[in-house]
């Protein structure tokens, strides 16, 4: 009689109210997230299926029933992030869940079968609430520390495709209770500390410290040279070409010509898993640009003649890449990790060692990018080299940004001063 007053529909086979047919048919939302992995895995780059299994994988440990016999967090995350949410070709063809092309070890099984007994009716998520644990979640790493702002919003994004899916997709809910939270992402400093970003001496420094420290290290200095002077991703690196390469004549006359790279493809690591290759990488265009899209770069005469060089004495991989490992795949992280490392011990006092101080190989592109906006170059030319939007430029390298703001204002306010003189 409810229902009736409710003007709800009744199923012809069952006799059931909507609602409480519904209810009774929901789906878990393991199972209902595991569906949407395979729906969404076969056009998605490696890129982002391991963006939505990792986002699956912090939030679906919060919507169970019960945390009686809850496994261990990383044991439950291992199952959730390398097994259920990670798909591989079964016996006939399709996609399947990984543990099930695959058998897992005796904990992974025993966690995925914890997760299916206790994972929440997605029916249940009618009362929004149930997401606000989720949404907490995601916003810390897993030391428990606030967890940047991007990713966030990368995997809060995961979460709302996800119940999209389900409402206008699968009707398994009649709206999105995300809607209905009040929550946003902490709000965490993205700009860059530049106490922590090399100078143009230390950059210099630890690039021969590259190129000393041994066989390989000769090999990759002309790599490093790309972060530092071309302000160049380590994925694009990988991918450069000596097609790419326009360098001006190798004699006399012009030893200070600058060059220029055209860049178009990138080759970022992902992992073994997320590729339909099989292989670490995947080969797709430059980030945050169209397919088929193109970035030019001028290149100063040193780092022409660090190309030239390396070209000379390396020569190229089969297909013309210029970066290779040993038997001609791509350069692993790794290995050129590895190498910065020991740069550091070599150039940096110990204590900036244990600093922050050009921790990673991606600080000689904060420095590149640093040096150009202090030179005085246009902000419009330096995302445009970097491959930055504005915005993101003006977010990430505020302060220097507003020192050179400064000494445009200076300039504007000394013409002013010049032009009311009597």
């Amino acid at each position: 009689m409810t229902a009736l007053r409710e003007h709800q529909q009744f199923d012809e086979e069952t006799g059931l109210p909507a609602a409480e047919l519904m209810a009774r048919t929901s789906p878990t939302w393991f199972e209902h997230a595991t569906e949407y992995v395979l729906m969404k895995w076969p056009r998605a780059a490696a890129k982002h299926r391991a963006s939505i299994a990792e986002s699956l994988a912090v939030v679906t440990p919060t919507l169970v029933t019960s945390k009686r016999g809850f496994p261990q967090p990383a044991v439950l995350r291992a199952a959730l992030y390398q097994w259920a949410f990670r798909a591989m070709r079964g016996t006939e063809g399709t996609w399947v869940p990984r543990h099930l092309a695959e058998e897992p070890p005796a904990e992974i099984r025993a966690a995925l079968d914890w997760i299916a007994e206790n994972s929440r009716k997605v029916k249940d998520l009618e009362d929004p609430a149930l997401l606000r644990p989720g949404l907490e979640a995601l916003a810390l790493r897993l030391d428990g520390k606030d967890a940047a702002e991007n990713t966030v919003r990368r995997k809060r994004m995961v979460l709302s495709n996800l119940l999209r899916y389900t409402v206008d997709e699968k009707g398994l809910l009649g709206a999105n209770p995300l809607l209905r939270i009040d929550w946003t992402p902490p709000e965490t400093d993205a700009e860059i500390d530049f106490r922590f970003v090399p100078g143009p001496s230390q950059a210099r420094a630890l690039l021969g410290a590259v190129r000393d420290h041994s066989a390989r290290g000769a090999h990759l200095h002309a790599f490093f040279g790309c972060l530092y002077y071309a302000a160049m991703r380590p994925g694009e690196i990988v991918a450069l070409k000596r097609s790419d390469c326009v360098l001006p004549p190798n004699s006399p006359d012009s030893v200070d010509e600058w060059g220029e790279l055209l860049l178009g493809e990138s080759r970022p690591e992902v992992g073994r898993g997320w590729t339909d290759e099989g292989t670490a990488y995947e080969k797709r265009g430059l980030k945050h640009r169209r397919s088929g899209a193109t970035r030019t770069v001028p290149i100063p005469p040193v780092l022409v003649h660090l190309l030239r060089e390396h070209i000379a004495r390396y020569g190229i991989a089969e297909d013309g890449r210029l970066f290779h490992a040993s038997r001609g795949g791509r350069v692993a992280s790794t290995e050129y990790c590895f190498i910065w490392d020991r740069a550091r011990e070599a150039v940096l006092t110990e204590a900036e060692v244990e600093s922050p101080l050009a921790e990673v190989p991606y600080s000689l592109r904060h420095a590149c990018v640093s040096l150009w906006i202090k030179s005085g170059v246009d902000p419009a030319e330096v995302a445009a080299r970097a491959g930055h939007s504005i915005a993101v430029l003006y977010r990430f390298y505020a302060k220097i940004l507003k020192g050179g703001q400064q000494r445009s204002n200076n300039l504007i306010a000394r013409a002013l001063d010049e032009d009311e003189a009597p």
